[in-house]
C-alpha cells in the first residue's frame, strides 16, 4: 500500500482542478451526494418517523461536503442540520463589500503592496498574476515598467492597469462576483490552467497555521487554487487582522505559498509560529 503525504494530495488536487474547470465544486457536490445517499438508504430501514440528521462540520474543505449532503437530504424530504465544530471567531461566513474593505487598514495595505512590489524579481518581461481584493489592488499603481504581461480577475485592477500607457493586460473571462468585483467560474479556471506566470500575488480573507489561507466562497477558492497552480512563485498579501481567522474554504496550505507579506500588527508569537511551519513572512 502506498501512502501519499498531505502535501502531495494538495498538489494533486490543485493540478486536477487546474486541468478540469469547476472540479473543486464538483468534488464537493459528489461527496455530499454520496454521503446523503448512504444515509438515506440507512434511514429507510428504520421505522418512521425518521430522526433528523445532524452533521458536525469542522473548518476544513471536507466540512463543505456536509453542507452539500444536508442540501441533498433536504431535497429528499429528510430533515438535516449542520453544526459547526469550530469557535465562532475562527470561522467567518460573512464577507465585507469591496467598498468597506477599501477603507479598512489603508496604510497597512499600502505598505504591504509596496513591499510585495519590492520583492518582485528584477528582470524585464516579468509576467505576473493579480488576484482581486483591496490589498493586491494597491499594487497596480506601483508596478515597474519592467513588468510585461499582467493577468488579473479583478475588474477594478484591469480598469486601472489598462489606463496606464504601455501596459499589456489580460482579464480572465467568466461571471463577475459582485461583492468582490472579481471574475470567477469554470472559464476563468480553465484559462488559468493553460497559463504559466512568473509570480502570482493573491489576497485571502483569513490565514492560520491550522487551516492555511482561506475564503468564504467556493467559487473564489477555485480560482485562487488555479492561480496558485499556474505560478512559479506565490505571494499572499494580507493585513494582520486576518491572522488566526479560518473561513469555510481553504485554497492553499502554508507550503503552497512562497511568501506572506503582512503588517506589524501580527503578534510575535504568530509570526514565529508561521515561520516555524516553513512559511517566509515579510512584516512591514
Amino acid at each position: 500500500m502506498n501512502f501519499v503525504p498531505a502535501s502531495g494530495l494538495r498538489e494533486s488536487e490543485a493540478a486536477a482542478i487546474a486541468d478540469h474547470p469547476g472540479l473543486g465544486l464538483e468534488m464537493m457536490t459528489r461527496a455530499g451526494k454520496g454521503l446523503a445517499g448512504l444515509l438515506a438508504r440507512w434511514l429507510r430501514q428504520l421505522e418512521p418517523p425518521h430522526p433528523a440528521v445532524r452533521f458536525l462540520a469542522g473548518p476544513g474543505n471536507n466540512g463543505g461536503d456536509t453542507f452539500a449532503a444536508a442540501a441533498v437530504l433536504d431535497a429528499m424530504g429528510i430533515a438535516a442540520e449542520v453544526w459547526l465544530a469550530v469557535p465562532a471567531d475562527k470561522l467567518r461566513l460573512e464577507e465585507a463589500s469591496l467598498t468597506i474593505r477599501e477603507v479598512s487598514f489603508p496604510e497597512q495595505k499600502h505598505a504591504i503592496a509596496a513591499r510585495a512590489v519590492d520583492l518582485l524579481p528584477k528582470r524585464e518581461g516579468l509576467t505576473i498574476l493579480l488576484d482581486g481584493g483591496t490589498t493586491v489592488g494597491r499594487v497596480c499603481g506601483m508596478l515597474p515598467k519592467s513588468v510585461g504581461l499582467i493577468v488579473t480577475n479583478s475588474i477594478p485592477s484591469a480598469a486601472e492597469l489598462s489606463a496606464q500607457e504601455g501596459r499589456d493586460v489580460w482579464l480572465l473571462g467568466g461571471p463577475v462576483r459582485g461583492i468582490t468585483q472579481a471574475v470567477v467560474g469554470p472559464a476563468a479556471v480553465e484559462m488559468l490552467g493553460r497559463l504559466r506566470v512568473d509570480v502570482a500575488l493573491l489576497g485571502a480573507n483569513g490565514f492560520s497555521v491550522e487551516h492555511g489561507f482561506s475564503t468564504p466562497d467556493p467559487n473564489e477558492a477555485a480560482v485562487k487554487r488555479a492561480m496558485v497552480a499556474c505560478a512559479r512563485e506565490v505571494m499572499v498579501l494580507c493585513d494582520a487582522s486576518k491572522h488566526g481567522v479560518d473561513h469555510l474554504v481553504r485554497f492553499a496550505g502554508l507550503d503552497d505559498v512562497d511568501t506572506l507579506v503582512t503588517d506589524r500588527a501580527l503578534s510575535g508569537s504568530g509570526e514565529r509560529e508561521l515561520r516555524a511551519a516553513g512559511l517566509r513572512v515579510e512584516v512591514v
